[in-house]
C-alpha cells in the first residue's frame, strides 16, 4: 500500500486559506508537513492559514525566515513553523531541537531539502507550484506513508 498524490488548483488566496484550515483539522501531535516550492509560490501563506485556524486567540504569525523557527501553542499540541533556508548543513536541526519536536509536535516545514538524512519518512510534502493567473497556484500532496491516504482524502474537494 502506498501513500497518497493528489493535485489541487487553488484560483485564489482564499482556496490557499481554506487548504490550510482544511488540512489543520486533520493534523495530530507527531506530524510534519514539508512544504516545498520556490520564493513566492505560497508556502508561507498556506503555513499561516492553517496555524491561525488552530490558535484559540489570534496572534502574529511572522515567517521564520530569520528567526529559523516559530512555535505556537494550539490547544492539542505545540506547532513549529520552520524556514530552513537560511541552514549551511542538515546537522544544524538538531540544534534547534526540530528533530525532537518532528516526535510530540506539529511541524510545518519549508525548505525541507535542508533536512538532508533528518527527513522523516512520515511526513506529507506539500509542493507549491505558481499557476495560471496571479493567485493561483498548483499543490501535490503527497507522502510514502499510507497513513496520510484517509486524511488527504478528506481534502480533495475545497468548494
Amino acid at each position: 500500500m502506498s501513500g497518497p498524490h493528489l493535485t489541487l488548483t487553488l484560483n485564489s488566496e482564499e482556496d490557499t486559506a481554506r487548504l490550510g484550515q482544511r488540512m489543520a483539522q486533520l493534523l495530530k501531535p507527531g506530524d510534519v508537513l514539508l512544504l516545498q516550492g520556490p520564493v513566492g509560490a505560497g508556502k508561507t501563506f498556506f503555513a499561516r492559514s492553517l496555524i491561525l485556524s488552530l490558535l484559540s486567540k489570534p496572534e502574529d504569525v511572522p515567517s521564520p525566515t530569520f528567526t529559523l523557527v516559530q512555535t505556537y501553542e494550539a490547544p492539542a499540541f505545540e506547532i513549529w513553523h520552520c524556514d530552513l533556508y537560511r541552514l549551511t548543513c542538515p546537522e544544524e536541526v538538531l540544534e534547534l531541537g526540530l528533530e525532537n519536536a518532528m516526535d510530540s509536535a506539529v511541524c510545518l516545514i519549508e525548505w525541507p531539502e535542508r533536512l538532508g538524512g533528518f527527513t522523516p519518512d512520515k511526513a506529507l510534502t506539500l509542493t507549491f507550484e505558481t499557476g495560471d493567473g496571479e493567485n493561483c497556484r498548483n499543490v501535490t500532496l503527497s507522502s510514502t506513508d499510507p497513513r496520510w491516504n484517509t486524511r488527504v482524502e478528506t481534502v480533495h474537494d475545497l468548494s
